[in-house]
């Protein structure tokens, strides 16, 4: 396979990064999913929850822009297959922890790896893929993340159910080395041919690039960091609350769960392509690139608010379709961001944008975990989707204010 013809081996390798990035979700979900089973067995109250799940968030906020400098200084397909295959042993070691302290090492190191994923992935795109696909080939792998997010419960519950919870963490364990292993089997770097980077990125290797520091005196890295720091919280709150939240004040059981709580991700993985095939098809009829994705994510911003709903009307139907649409609202910035990144810097500097941004976004969720902890343990939780409800509107004026396409040579000079 990896001396397939160059059209269809970048597809292969679309498909090795989207059987990644599901694994690489699913593990990060497990803590969500067992939040009362891990409540119950490690001792811990909403706040002592919080603290594990930030435990995870700083060392991935941490390492993003370390993951992000590696992927530009060693390539993607090193710093990919050394990702895959250590976050899939922190998660398989967590199935042995016997404490909280063991728990919170080797979900601490899970967080410190996954990153590697994120701009591995995005310089993999900009390398095999022309402009008028970025998008939609962006979105399909980085759904496989969303169908990390759909498969983990059903999957998680039942590996806790009927193999105790320990399973949970091991068999995703297992089967992420087994990816790993692929990618090492089958991934080789873009061929310089026409048929690769002869339409929109060919000059990849060619264009100038800045300098680490000049990067920082962008507008748009700038731009694009508060974007994410505003915008990413909702995500992780998908993610790492929701699950508990539908147990806890919604009276689900883990079985329940199992059943019902994929949906809101199927809903965040249908809006994020469908967004992604949307802006690709402005780009087609003639709109800029980056005007495109910014008018698609300006839009969806305007459903956000939806989201205040939530504590007004407690059923679990009502629940989960509010979260459908706050999950495609997600789902939707996150893949389109990564484009934009894309857009609007050169394809050498995409990794360590990314990184700076995707760490940013991850302080961001950790400010926004500390005060779930704290809120949900002592007032309720009105408080915390009223904050989430503006939070991708504020985004969007952000996003329209201040990115932009940056070039090198006009730019370093002074602060964008």
């Amino acid at each position: 396979m990896a001396t397939a013809h160059p059209d269809r081996r970048r597809w292969i390798i679309l498909a090795l990064i989207f059987c990644a990035f599901l694994l690489n979700y699913t593990d990060r979900q497990i803590v969500s999913i067992l939040k009362p089973t891990l409540k119950v067995e490690f001792g811990l109250d909403d706040r002592g929850y919080a603290l594990l799940v930030n435990v995870f968030t700083v060392c991935y906020a941490a390492m993003y822009p370390v993951v992000g400098w590696l992927t530009d200084r060693f390539g993607p397909g090193r710093v990919m297959l050394g990702g895959i295959l250590l976050w899939s042993a922190a998660c398989l070691g967590a199935g042995f922890a016997r404490t909280f302290a063991q728990l919170a090492f080797l979900r601490g190191v899970l967080g410190a790896v996954e990153p590697t994923a994120f701009p591995a992935q995005l310089r993999v795109i900009a390398a095999w893929f022309p402009g008028s696909l970025r998008a939609t080939a962006n979105s399909i792998c980085a759904t496989g993340s969303s169908v990390g997010a759909i498969i983990a419960p059903p999957l998680i519950a039942w590996l806790a159910l009927t193999h105790g919870w320990q399973m949970a963490f091991i068999v995703p364990g297992i089967l992420g080395i087994g990816v790993g292993l692929l990618w090492w089997l089958l991934y080789r770097d873009p061929p310089k041919t026409p048929s690769v980077v002869g339409s929109g990125m060919a000059a990849a290797g060619h264009e100038q690039a800045f300098t680490w520091s000049h990067l920082w005196r962008t507008r748009s890295l700038w731009g694009i960091v508060f974007c994410r720091f505003l915008s990413d919280p909702v995500w992780y709150f998908c993610l790492f609350w929701l699950p508990g939240y539908l147990q806890e004040s919604s009276g689900l059981s883990l079985s329940q769960i199992g059943m019902v709580g994929w949906i809101p991700f199927l809903f965040a993985d249908l809006g994020g392509i469908g967004t992604s095939v949307w802006s690709d098809r402005l780009v087609r009829r003639g709109c800029s690139p980056l005007h495109a994705r910014k008018h698609v994510l300006s839009l969806v911003a305007l459903a956000a608010p939806v989201c205040v709903l939530t504590p007004h009307v407690p059923h679990v139907a009502i629940t989960l379709a509010i979260f459908s649409v706050v999950g495609a609202i997600c789902l939707s910035w996150l893949f389109t961001m990564s484009v934009i990144v894309a857009e609007a810097f050169p394809a050498t500097n995409g990794g360590s944008v990314l990184g700076i941004a995707a760490g940013f976004g991850a302080a961001g969720a950790i400010l926004f975990n500390t005060f779930v902890g704290e809120i949900i343990h002592t007032v309720g939780a009105a408080w915390i989707f009223g904050v989430m409800a503006f939070l991708h509107p504020a985004a969007a004026v952000v996003l329209r204010v201040m990115v932009r396409r940056e070039r090198p040579a006009l730019d370093v000079p002074g602060f964008g």
